[in-house]
């Protein structure tokens, strides 16, 4: 694995995302979680599974100044690899849990609504939520089921249309973070989580997660076709474009002064 972390326990596996000083995803990367949790899926010695980030950053979502330079084909597959692997991380069976190691907003926000528990480093300056409106990418009908799932459809859509980012205590507050704790001990807390729940028989365990996510799985769009025609167009369009490149300009210039 390239971005990817891998450490085996006993009874689980915990899975760091290592890609650069923020984590930002790419079409490599996103495919690397992708063969990773299909693997998990289909082996019995591992029964759960922590995803967590490095010191200070889950992840800052997605690398917009790589998914920039993709022609329409790449671009077209990196669309349908994002959202197929938001579905597969839904649907994973077995027990996740995010250790939020920092900042996570965006795409860092989608791979940990995936989780069934969600413990982040405590700071003002970490934060999380689907930002998608104030950095002009157009969120899908299943990141809202997600959101609304775990927060709650007035605080969704709140936060949504305003493009929100939400701090620790806030995130706390709507449920979206199930506990804080200072950064040392995010991921320490989240293997003490995961013992707990490997205490339960695997098979009650696994019946148990899919009953209490039935809600949230009967609304999924499985077939995400019009929702990747619609991100692919308003991606295209000059306006979006133009506004795309100033805010590159802006990252650019910000991490050479980094």
């Amino acid at each position: 694995m390239q971005y990817l972390n891998i450490t085996r326990k006993a009874a689980y596996a915990i899975v760091q995302l290592n890609r650069g000083k923020v984590n930002a995803l790419n079409h490599d990367m996103v495919e690397e979680i992708r063969d990773t949790f299909k693997d998990f899926a289909k082996d019995d010695d591992i029964r759960g599974v922590i995803l967590t980030g490095i010191p200070h950053i889950f992840s800052a979502g997605l690398d917009l100044i790589e998914l920039y330079s993709y022609d329409k084909e790449k671009m077209n597959d990196f669309f349908i690899s994002f959202g197929s692997m938001h579905l597969e991380l839904v649907h994973f069976k077995k027990p996740l849990i995010a250790a939020i190691t920092g900042h996570s907003p965006a795409g860092g926000t989608v791979i940990a609504l995936a989780a069934d528990y969600r413990i982040m480093a405590d700071g003002e300056k970490y934060t999380i939520g689907l930002n998608e409106v104030a950095v002009n990418i157009q969120i899908t009908n299943n990141l809202i089921e997600a959101y609304s799932f775990w927060i709650g459809r007035g605080n969704a859509h709140r936060c949504v249309l305003e493009g929100r980012l939400l701090h620790t205590d806030e995130a706390l507050q709507v449920g979206l973070v199930n506990e804080i704790c200072p950064l040392e001990e995010v991921l320490d807390r989240a293997e003490k989580k995961m013992q707990h729940y490997l205490l339960a028989n695997n098979e009650i365990l696994i019946n148990t997660k899919a009953k209490l996510r039935r809600s949230w799985l009967d609304n999924l769009t499985n077939d995400a076709s019009e929702d990747l025609k619609e991100s692919n167009r308003i991606w295209w369009s000059p306006e979006v474009r133009t506004k795309m490149k100033q805010y590159i300009n802006y990252l650019s210039n910000r991490n050479k002064h980094s």
